[in-house]
């Protein structure tokens, strides 16, 4: 969506824009935001592409996320709470893309096979599935861009025994909501962002006790009675897991938060990103072009901080490529400006460093561009004002209000403290919001 956006965007400034196709496996965009009930295939015996589940709220202000040209004020005409539910969130980045008119564009339930390129013609043979009418199709084009995100293919590690556990055992990918784990034991393999929440969203909807197993170091909030953190599992005897420390205990269902891997079925190995969830993967000139095929551009294929506005910063850069409007470097140059970045990145050793380096990596982007530059530095105090939140009271954060970054207006405090909203959808959100002059008197987290 960012990257139809972006040609969108020049168009508008009339430049004239290559014939853009966009292939969407599923039958409407929006990729992890297009929520389904439907986990491991769909309808069309396709694997599930989506990871969100359907009381999922953000877990970071919309005020860190926010696109600089299309502001939840424009789309809202009215000021909102931080932390939006999925449906709201769906909801705004549905707007911008409907209101730029790219929707013609995308052939949706067309599932993407084989990219062959030829050395000779410099061009992409692309074999497509119509899932819808049963055909298969093939089309050249001149260059690709991977738009596909890299949060829908499970890594699902083994463990001893753990086939003798008689209880449900799922990755976060196939996690729909936390109403079925009311009264049980739920072990969280797992200890980063997605055993965090799912793991609090477990303990408000009536979980017995949530355990979250770390392998690398404990997330370290201040849990709520009845949720906490042991190491890493060594193996599962039935239902009960047994840790490093030696200490065990009887579980009634396991959720593996294990991450996601790098999985482009549809590109041959020698153009696919292969790569641990990182900042930086190797391989990306800017992160986003493809060193050993520069004609080949990646979207979202780092970790992330940032989120849709890095996208539309990455893509308007590789829009700016395929028009010829940025003129790329040889290949020497690419792998030394890689090889920059990367020796910055081996020195990022905590969070705020962090959240520093994709910042001074989206300024970076945005500078070849014209997409509006934005206060980068606030978004940064943004996300360390969220972090001290979250280390203060887990249960509390997403009730904190904050100030657009893109617009100056103050967030709302949400009618209902988020641990006793218990209905998500878009509606309820929207109703009897705080006015403008309520917003105003709220306190301001800076």
């Amino acid at each position: 969506m960012a990257a139809l956006r972006a040609f969108k965007s020049a168009e508008g400034r009339g430049v004239d824009v290559p014939d853009i196709v966009c292939y969407e496996k599923q039958d409407d965009w929006g990729g992890q935001w297009n929520f389904t009930w439907r986990t491991g295939t769909d309808h069309y015996g396709e694997p599930v592409h989506s990871s969100m589940y359907r009381n999922l709220w953000s877990n970071g202000p919309k005020e860190a996320l926010e696109f600089a040209e299309y502001t939840f004020d424009e789309h809202f005409a009215r000021p909102i709470s931080s932390y939006p539910p999925r449906e709201v969130l769906w909801d705004y980045i549905d707007g911008r893309a409907a209101q730029s008119g790219v929707k013609d564009s995308v052939l949706f339930a067309h599932a993407v096979r084989w990219t062959e390129f030829d050395d000779e013609t410099k061009t992409f043979t692309v074999t497509v599935d119509d899932l819808k009418n049963k055909k298969t199709l093939t089309e050249v084009f001149d260059e690709i861009i991977v738009a596909t995100g890299h949060f829908s293919f499970p890594n699902v590690p083994d463990f001893d025994g753990i086939e003798t556990f008689p209880g449900e055992v799922i990755h976060a990918h196939e996690f729909r909501g936390a109403e079925r784990f009311a009264g049980q034991r739920l072990l969280l393999i797992g200890g980063s962002y997605s055993a965090e929440d799912i793991g609090i969203q477990s303990h408000k909807m009536g979980a017995r006790h949530v355990t979250m197993s770390y392998r690398s170091g404990p997330q370290g909030f201040a849990w709520p009675e009845g949720v906490d953190e042991v190491p890493q599992v060594v193996r599962f005897d039935g239902s009960t897991a047994t840790f490093v420390d030696g200490s065990s205990r009887e579980f009634d269902a396991v959720i593996l938060c294990t991450g996601y891997l790098h999985h482009y079925p549809f590109l041959p190995h020698e153009a696919q990103v292969d790569s641990p969830n990182n900042l930086y993967p190797a391989g990306l000139y800017r992160g986003v072009t493809w060193q050993a095929n520069p004609q080949i551009h990646y979207l979202g294929a780092q970790d992330q901080w940032f989120t849709f506005n890095m996208f539309d910063a990455q893509a308007w850069f590789v829009r700016d490529v395929i028009l010829g409007s940025f003129e790329l470097p040889d290949a020497d140059a690419r792998q030394a400006h890689i090889d920059e970045w990367l020796t910055a990145y081996a020195e990022v050793d905590d969070d705020p460093a962090a959240v520093r380096f994709q910042a001074a990596y989206v300024r970076d982007l945005i500078e070849q561009t014209d997409y509006p530059m934005f206060d980068l530095e606030e978004v940064v105090d943004t996300f360390l004002a969220w972090k001290k939140d979250k280390k203060t009271n887990i249960l509390t954060y997403r009730d904190q209000p904050y100030r657009s970054v893109m617009t100056g207006t103050m967030a709302t405090v949400h009618h209902t403290a988020w641990l006793d909203e218990l209905d998500d959808s878009r509606e309820r959100y929207l109703s009897a919001q705080p006015t403008a002059d309520e917003a105003q008197d709220a306190p301001d987290p800076a």
